[in-house]
């Protein structure tokens, strides 16, 4: 009989940030993989006296690191009566994708990281500081770059694995580093980030190095780690007039977006370092001290998309995603700006 291992992906109900948890099943080659139970006393998803949880399979794709007929499942939790989870949020953005579906909605997101050997960042001296950031961004050399072995193993794994991977790039700060997932629609690019995100963590294991996507790693007069979201709707790849429109909805719902996208949200959003404050709200052309971000060309050709550059590295995905598409798609929120719009504009909420 032909086995296969199938590597059982979840998020689990750790606050404020979620972590991740796999376990291991091995089936037989030709049988898709099934719901399967677990303890969810254990992951801050039951109490001891009612533990049992639901791993339900959304999206499988092959195991680059196990190699052959393995697979990868990321799975959704489910109660024992097969509803959500209450910390499933994949399912109200599975709803939110499906209720706006005419829109087309597409989504590129821009995973920023930063890798540590034990308790500093990777390369960094046992005693003070490197130099100050500026040189390290899109960097090469020994002396500017740590952990390219690393990241190189990881875009192997993720274009093995037929993720829609992007690229990568060293960031602005020595050990931080970004990858890209898209442009696709969600829940699906949420689904392949968690996915990629696990690669990463499973993959610098082997490394013995850690990850972090904590938005604020090193504190002091260094670049926060984010999540950049580039979107779309069918509407704004036709239209300039649809992106203004979806950059004011925006700003009507700003605190609920800030307040969603990642904890310690505040500590990143500084309105220093390449950021609008968590407290102001405003988009602009190339402007990348901005809540949202019009890329250069998309004002030229007048159509394109808007890029989100308040997400945190810890976003949820699902969360980010969802947010985006209720409140640039819902016609009860849309529709007072219709035509209004001033970029550079900005505002407290």
């Amino acid at each position: 009989m032909s086995l296969y291992k199938a590597e059982y992906l979840w998020i689990d109900g750790t606050e404020p940030t979620a972590k991740m948890r796999s376990k291991t099943k091995i089936l037989e080659i030709g049988k898709a993989p099934d719901v399967w139970g677990f303890d969810g006393s254990s992951t801050n998803q039951a109490p001891g006296d009612a533990s049992d949880c639901i791993l339900n399979p959304v999206f499988t794709c092959a195991d680059p690191i196990r190699g052959g007929d393995h697979k990868i499942v990321l799975c959704e939790v489910l109660n024992t009566d097969m509803t959500p989870h209450e910390s499933n949020s994949r399912a109200a953005c599975a709803a939110v994708s499906e209720r706006f579906s005419v829109h087309q909605g597409i989504f590129g997101i821009e995973q920023e990281y930063t890798f540590f050997d034990g308790a500093r960042p990777l390369g960094w001296p046992e005693k003070g500081y490197p130099a100050p950031q500026g040189g390290y961004y899109c960097g090469v050399g020994a002396d500017e770059v740590f952990g390219r072995d690393i990241v190189e193993a990881h875009m192997d794994a993720c274009m093995h694995a037929g993720l829609a991977f992007c690229g990568i790039n060293a960031e602005v700060m020595p050990a931080q580093w970004e990858f890209q997932i898209g442009p696709i629609g969600t829940p699906g690019v949420a689904d392949q980030l968690w996915v990629a995100r696990w690669l990463l963590y499973r993959i610098a294991e082997d490394f013995g190095v850690s990850v972090t996507l904590d938005p604020k790693p090193v504190k002091g007069d260094w670049n926060g780690a984010g999540a950049h979201t580039n979107y779309s709707t069918l509407e704004m790849r036709e239209s300039y007039e649809a992106i203004v429109r979806g950059c004011e909805a925006l700003r009507e719902r700003a605190g609920l977006h800030v307040a969603n996208y990642g904890a310690h949200i505040d500590k990143r959003l500084t309105g220093q370092h390449e950021t609008c404050s968590h407290k102001e709200f405003k988009w602009g052309v190339s402007d990348r001290g901005a809540s949202i971000r019009i890329p250069w060309q998309v004002e030229r050709d007048q159509k394109g998309y808007l890029e989100d550059r308040r997400p945190n590295a810890n976003c949820d995905p699902y969360v980010v995603t969802r947010l985006l598409l209720e409140t640039t798609c819902d016609p009860e929120i849309n529709k007072t700006h219709r035509g209004t719009g001033d970029f550079g504009s900005t505002g407290e909420f």
